[in-house]
């Protein structure tokens, strides 16, 4: 069973400086039937204006990640870490016990887009850390490269909850598949481009919940598509 989330069925929040589109319930924007799909609770697009951001404000028990698409994101954070995130970067921040950070676009004059992913950990208390690691546009081209799981195999980021996240960077007519194991769920989240799924077209800030299918099979009906593929459980 696939069920499609649109781009334009998402909840907004401009404040100017912020323009932000939720996927699942966030903020102000509640919907008690998008509330997440098993332990993925958010998925925000959010475009933040030069030099503005998000000011110091903690977090508990929350696996954070986040995944620059155009633009520079600053983090500073209690624990003293300080990075900057560009594209092909994935950063994860485990809040654990309790985390207090910022985000602000690093650049005075160019515009910050990225995605912020909150995935619930499969346990509650453990020590607030933080990751970061690159992974180059050549390992992602025409194929499904893992950038987060739960142990950290193939150099992914480690993400406290039972979950695989895999990111793609197509042509138009390429395919990637990806097995589904009993039991198992998928989402998948179109970032730029477009792509068929099972029948289903997808367009950039498109999703979909997959339930009860062994596999998925996507792909791209333009050049230049990006997505990003959930296995959870």
């Amino acid at each position: 069973m696939i069920t499609i989330r649109h781009a334009k069925e998402r909840g907004v929040a401009n404040f100017g400086w912020l323009d932000s589109r939720h996927t699942f319930s966030f903020g102000e924007y509640y919907d008690p039937a998008k509330m997440g799909f098993g332990p993925l609770r958010v998925i925000n697009e959010d475009r933040v204006s030069p030099g503005q951001g998000f000011g110091t404000h903690g977090h508990k028990d929350m696996e954070i990640i986040s995944y620059v698409l155009e633009g520079a994101l600053e983090h500073k954070d209690s624990i003293g870490t300080g990075s900057v995130i560009r594209p092909g970067d994935v950063q994860v921040m485990s809040a654990g016990t309790g985390i207090r950070h910022s985000e602000f676009n690093h650049s005075k004059t160019e515009p910050v887009h990225f995605l912020q992913i909150w995935v619930m950990p499969d346990r509650q208390g453990i020590a607030p850390r933080y990751e970061q690691k690159t992974f180059p546009d050549a390992e992602k081209r025409g194929r499904l490269r893992l950038v987060g799981s739960s142990d950290g195999r193939d150099g992914s980021v480690v993400i406290h909850q039972d979950v695989e996240l895999l990111a793609a960077l197509l042509t138009a007519g390429e395919r990637v598949t990806h097995a589904l194991a009993a039991g198992r769920k998928g989402w998948i989240q179109v970032i730029r481009g477009a792509v068929a799924l099972h029948g289903h077209d997808l367009a950039a800030g498109d999703g979909a919940a997959v339930a009860d299918e062994s596999d998925l099979s996507i792909t791209a009906k333009v050049d230049n598509t990006e997505l990003l593929v959930f296995d959870l459980p």
